[in-house]
């Protein structure tokens, strides 16, 4: 190709950068083989709950569409927090209402809103995981998963939510009535 011609379509392009790469021991959103079970459950919640969100479905999404079927325990806590998450979504977005009050629930982005629902669902649901777990681990899910500024944002809100327990403003049951 000449000076001042522009490619065509057939003719590749040799001076491309490559798209950057992750480091071979981190794991990819996807890998579920360097997870332990839990972390790969709470990715395929996550996973499963963006697409219920994308394509509108009022139920949890089968999981035969996961590229890396993750192992059997994985594969149950991602199903019972996602049917969980589905089940208290009113109470579980009255949370994020009360302690992020400046985003609506509909607008934050999808993989925050699920990510925070997630969070809130075994903070409130779910007494056996210890509250620094499921911060710790819906800030690595934001990391993963969102934008730069995600998992500072899900890591206030759910430190709000956390002091809101603590003082028992906040309780595991139904939404208030309005919201």
């Amino acid at each position: 190709m000449g000076e001042g011609e522009s490619p065509s379509i057939n003719q590749p392009q040799t001076n491309r950068t490559a798209p950057p790469t992750q480091p071979e021991t981190m794991a990819k959103p996807h890998d579920y083989r360097q997870q332990d079970y839990r972390r790969q459950g709470r990715a395929v919640a996550l996973q499963s709950l963006f697409a219920a969100d994308l394509r509108r479905l009022p139920h949890f999404p089968p999981t035969d569409w996961l590229d890396d079927a993750p192992p059997a325990g994985a594969l149950e806590l991602g199903e019972r927090l996602c049917e969980g998450v589905l089940q208290h979504s009113p109470q579980l977005d009255s949370c994020i209402y009360r302690y992020a009050p400046n985003w609506p629930v509909s607008q934050l982005p999808l993989i925050d809103r699920n990510i925070l629902r997630i969070a809130l669902f075994e903070l409130l649901h779910h007494p056996e995981t210890p509250r620094k777990t499921a911060i710790n681990e819906a800030v690595e899910l934001a990391k993963t998963y969102g934008s730069e500024s995600s998992a500072r944002f899900v890591n206030g809100v759910l430190g709000s939510a956390i002091t809101g327990l603590e003082s028992g403003e906040l309780t595991a049951g139904p939404p208030p009535e309005g919201r």
